[in-house]
């Protein structure tokens, strides 16, 4: 029987974005396989390899792992290896070198390099040479980031490089229609009144993430409008620090922290704008969400926002990314007329088509057949 191995550092990581692919080789006839650091169970997996993967590469540990990886690859003869996530990608590349001469195939997907322009300097000196190196021991190299994808054609030698729109955003969370009354509920369990302006960005807090933008936004809109309320979903190393700040400032009664929910559909249900605060980002998700939900959007820029947004087209994308510009952006936005709204909105639905799971699964597909 043919097989394949996945791999990525974290099981969390396989689970969120791969079982669609798991899936797909399990109805062409492959066993299936998968190298991660975790023990949740995965849905299509035939074997499951827990590895203590660490998550900087520079890490001794990551010794002990390329060891057993390795083993796992020769004793395994694969016809195909896919792997994810930096580490995962360097630690599997380097233990397939054998492998490959006996005709194994080595995927690896760039979900967004560590390397781009304007990362800190440390990103450029650890992991470009590393990518450099490696891009060798690749027989197809996918990018995810139209960025990425231009860079490595100029400057990485991997045997061949493709581009897909993501890793394909799965829809059926928000399939279940969200009635106005499951909304008025809502509204009232988190003490939102009517007249409202509601913001909302879902995402870890923590340093990239950069909330603090929000809340000095909402404190600048606070002075033109005092019915504005920023939901922030998700919790993080920041949590604690962001909420002194909240109360320091007075905004505890414009901003609402719910930490993580199970029920972003139906937040993003009474959101009217979304905003994204980023430093840095791959292709991000929470960015698909809100457009696949037909929210007006302003984020900042980075290359994951300039990915999905085109500016002025299907959402706002900040000159600079700072507080005043969103607060700037955001009262000019409030301004426009209905229609210009309506077509924002329309633009961004469209343009979110092609990152859906059932589309960017069948660009996967082509190029796992290509290799098998």
């Amino acid at each position: 029987m043919k097989k394949v191995l996945f791999v990525a550092t974290v099981t969390r990581h396989i689970n969120a974005f791969h079982i669609p692919y798991l899936k797909w080789f399990k109805e062409q006839g492959y066993e299936v396989h998968v190298a991660s650091n975790g023990e949740e169970k995965i849905e299509y997996c035939d074997k499951h390899f827990n590895l203590p993967f660490e998550r900087f590469p520079l890490k001794f540990n990551n010794i002990k792992v390329y060891k057993e990886l390795k083993k796992i690859i020769e004793n395994n003869h694969y016809d195909i290896i896919h792997c994810h996530t930096p580490v995962g990608g360097v630690l599997a590349r380097l233990a397939a070198r054998n492998v490959r001469k006996k005709a194994t195939k080595v995927l690896y997907t760039a979900h967004g390099f560590h390397f781009y322009k304007g990362a800190p300097l440390l990103n450029w000196l650890i992991y470009y040479p590393i990518e450099k190196i490696m891009a060798h021991y690749t027989d197809c190299l996918i990018t995810i980031v139209n960025e990425d994808y231009e860079f490595a054609k100029k400057h990485l030698k991997a045997k061949e490089i493709k581009h897909i729109n993501g890793i394909g955003m799965n829809t059926k969370r928000f399939s279940k229609e969200i009635s106005k009354e499951q909304k008025d509920k809502l509204k009232e369990e988190l003490n939102v009144k009517k007249e409202d302006i509601i913001f909302a960005y879902v995402a870890e807090l923590n340093k990239n993430k950069n909330q603090i933008i929000l809340i000095k936004m909402i404190q600048e809109l606070k002075k033109k409008c005092k019915n504005v309320k920023l939901l922030l979903v998700g919790d993080g190393n920041y949590l604690e620090k962001y909420k002194n700040i909240v109360e320091k400032r007075k905004l505890k009664d414009n901003i609402i922290f719910l930490g993580k929910r199970r029920d972003v559909p139906r937040i993003l249900s009474i959101t009217d704008i979304y905003v994204a605060s980023s430093r840095r980002e791959g292709l991000p998700l929470n960015i698909m969400e809100a457009m696949y939900m037909g929210i007006l959007i302003v984020t900042t820029n980075n290359r994951g926002h300039r990915e999905l947004i085109q500016n002025n087209k299907t959402g706002i994308i900040l000159k600079q990314n700072t507080s005043k510009e969103m607060t700037k952006e955001i009262i000019k936005l409030l301004d426009y007329s209905q229609e210009n709204k309506k077509m924002i909105i329309e633009n961004s639905k469209q343009n979110i088509k092609k990152y859906l799971i059932e589309n960017v699964q069948r660009e996967m597909e082509k190029i796992y057949l290509e290799f098998m």
